[in-house]
């Protein structure tokens, strides 16, 4: 299942310099930092299952995260908090690395540079530009390259192990469309219909009608006592839909005659109407088979999905940015000035961590599910024009101002689509967290920072 997310391929793009080095260092860095030779001594942080992250390793990631925050003027953790959250970071990223291994998951060299490609573009820069960029901030290019492909390697791992196996219902997406129509909307329900149809022909004599019905109750009272109604329509339906057994299938209403509407409406499932239903037609036998959330009708039947143009400010928080309380205060200070008359857009550019700064911050329209919850509930609070309070999300705090609203146009199947690719996004966002909390409680872990390792 490929999951859209706007905020995060955005907050990816413009972090990738800095989120990088949060990925297992692997061969390339320890070569970067390998003591030279007749220096005998590297010391062990962790030991991961049958692998170890040693101290050399940590104290590199930990350095260039530490200069990432200088360049970015934001407060450096104490050490030794920073230093515990890389190497925790780490030791996920390394687990992860091991199961991809076991699968036989691996990234070719084409893919590696496709994906660099992209995050120039991302980025608005060509590859030379972007390149002397990222060894600017002093990650070597080699170093950088290495862990795209470990991103590119954990993404498959993920879409293998968590992202292909969500699914998602057709009654699921039927209540998240309703529930996007507010708490007052009615709710359509589909109905799920068979019938049995004994014809009167048009202008018929009442000789011709009473025949007619007397046949239909016939009929309707062998279906009360248990036959089969399916092998009855078969035999004395005259309907186009006998040899189906009379399943006029799942049809919302509006679409259904309104005489059989009538007749399902105080039934359960599985029952068949206790009375003959007239129709122009003629007689009919009705059982209700389900009800379901309508999803079904056409396009100017559906309700529409509304669509939000929104921006926002950006602070991450923890290894790579400041702290929660450094985090939430600038934010603070940030929306002052901007109420106070700044522009928004400038703020953006100038100090907002992710992809979309260079736009002032614009995640151009956004419809439901495309970005992380407690994104979503307050840019649904806000209105035109009005700026949040600092929102925290796993990626920081955001300042979050929307910028107009309007209903998403397409058919009923776009709108279904939609619907279904938002509640698949959150459905694999928890599953994906559960299945990491899975694999790490069922590692062995060690940590062995001090201890010392006589490199062979």
């Amino acid at each position: 299942m490929a999951i859209s997310n706007k905020l995060r391929w955005a907050t990816l793009a413009a972090g990738i310099g800095a989120a990088l080095v949060f990925m297992p260092a692997g061969p390339a860095a320890a070569q970067a930092v390998a003591a030279p030779s007749g220096q005998s001594v590297d010391s062990v942080a962790a030991v991961v299952n049958d692998d170890v992250i040693t101290e050399r390793e940590l104290q590199l990631r930990v350095d260039l995260v530490a200069r990432r925050l200088q360049q970015q003027n934001a407060p450096v953790p104490p050490s030794d908090q920073l230093t515990r959250q890389v190497l925790d970071q780490m030791i996920l990223e390394r687990i992860q690395l091991q199961r991809a291994k076991e699968d036989g998951i691996t990234v070719d060299d084409a893919a590696v540079d496709a994906a660099v490609q992209r995050l120039a573009k991302a980025n608005n820069m060509s590859l030379e530009i972007y390149r002397a960029r990222i060894e600017a901030q002093g990650v070597p290019w080699s170093v950088f390259t290495r862990d795209a492909r470990t991103e590119l390697t954990l993404s498959k791992l993920r879409e293998r192990e968590v992202d292909s196996k969500v699914t998602v219902s057709d009654a699921e997406v039927a209540n998240y469309i309703a529930s996007q129509r507010g708490p007052d909307a009615k709710v359509q329900q589909d109905l799920r219909i068979e019938h049995i149809l004994v014809k009167v022909p048009e202008g018929a004599s009442q000789d011709v009608l009473a025949d007619a019905q007397k046949k239909a109750q016939s009929i309707l009272d062998r279906a009360k006592s248990g036959t089969k109604f399916e092998s009855l329509a078969k035999e004395q339906s005259q309907a186009a839909d006998a040899k189906k057994g009379g399943d006029l299938g799942f049809l919302p209403p509006s679409r259904l005659p309104e005489e059989l509407v009538k007749a399902t409406s105080a039934l359960r499932p599985g029952e068949v109407s206790p009375d003959l239903v007239r129709t122009a037609d003629g007689f009919e036998i009705v059982r209700l088979v389900d009800r379901r959330t309508g999803v079904g009708g056409t396009a100017s039947d559906a309700p529409k999905l509304v669509q939000t143009h929104v921006r926002h400010i950006l602070l991450r928080v923890g290894p790579g940015g400041v702290t929660e309380q450094q985090a939430r205060q600038q934010e603070l200070d940030i929306r002052q000035q901007i109420e106070a008359g700044g522009d928004f857009g400038k703020f953006a550019r100038t100090y907002s961590q992710d992809g979309s700064a260079s736009q002032g911050g614009d995640l151009g329209w956004i419809s439901p599910g495309e970005t992380v919850p407690e994104f979503e509930r307050a840019m649904n609070n806000l209105k035109d024009g009005e700026i949040s309070q600092p929102i925290r999300t796993e990626y920081g705090y955001h300042l979050v101002q929307v910028l107009g609203r309007r209903e998403a146009q397409g058919s009923v199947q776009q709108q279904m689509d939609l619907a279904r690719q938002a509640i698949g996004q959150r459905k694999a966002e928890q599953a994906y967290a559960d299945w990491l909390r899975q694999l790490r409680d069922s590692a062995y872990i060690e940590y062995k920072l001090g201890g010392s390792l006589a490199q062979q």
